[in-house]
């Protein structure tokens, strides 16, 4: 999955995964993260997620990760939130009051490019990857956290041969091999949250679950 990929996607608003609401799972258990108020959570590939919105009005300082320029203006316009624009070759950032987006391949990123990262908010990000990606994606990860960094992970699992991805199915057998080398990894919450997902049914689902993690770097 390419950057054109995911570029074709948000020009197109083929954004299924956007969610029009708070997620639950993070009002629940961000408390979980150890943060404090002005402590600095990561949202990597972002998007434009609401959820930005929630932790900063609670006082966090939320730095996102983001691939599109046009995910990251939707955010601040349709939100009534203004920034500053820094240009760079391969990389802008935009720098709201509370939420600055770093527009770049994630892949790319470096560590010495972001404010220190107190902890990271992951509810679409893992899914949004084909297997073969995760564990790239999950070590880069690992190189912007320090030791002793907590994540609050969302997942998805279904039968995979049910669906094409994104979102892709992640089990919590594959969370932890994908993070149990280097975390100490917490399930927070299961639940079947197929009755309540139409899109999913129609699509032929006929099982689906979230589940929630709690993740800290050793």
């Amino acid at each position: 999955m390419k950057a054109e990929f995911w570029h074709e996607r948000w020009e197109k608003g083929e954004i299924g995964f956007h969610q029009h609401e708070y997620n639950r799972y993070m009002q629940d258990f961000v408390d979980r993260l150890g943060v404090d108020t002005g402590d600095q959570i990561l949202v990597p590939l972002c998007g434009k997620s609401l959820d930005m919105l929630w932790l900063a009005e609670r006082g966090y300082q939320v730095i996102g990760i983001e691939i599109s320029d046009r995910a990251v203006t939707d955010f601040f316009n349709e939100n009534g939130l203004r920034c500053t624009i820094e240009r760079k070759p391969g990389r802008n950032w935009y720098r709201g009051e509370r939420i600055q987006i770093l527009c770049a391949d994630f892949f790319s990123v470096k560590k010495a490019e972001l404010p220190p990262i107190d902890a990271i908010y992951d509810r679409a990000s893992l899914i949004a990857l084909p297997e073969e990606m995760r564990p790239v994606y999950v070590a880069h990860v690992g190189r912007l956290a320090d030791r002793g960094i907590t994540s609050l992970l969302v997942t998805l699992d279904y039968p995979q041969e049910e669906m094409r991805g994104p979102p892709f199915s992640v089990t919590p057998d594959e969370v932890r091999r994908l993070y149990g080398a280097q975390h100490e990894c917490e399930r927070l919450h299961s639940e079947d949250c197929l009755a309540r997902e139409p899109r999913f049914r129609k699509k032929g689902l006929t099982r689906l679950h979230e589940h929630v993690f709690l993740l800290k770097k050793r």
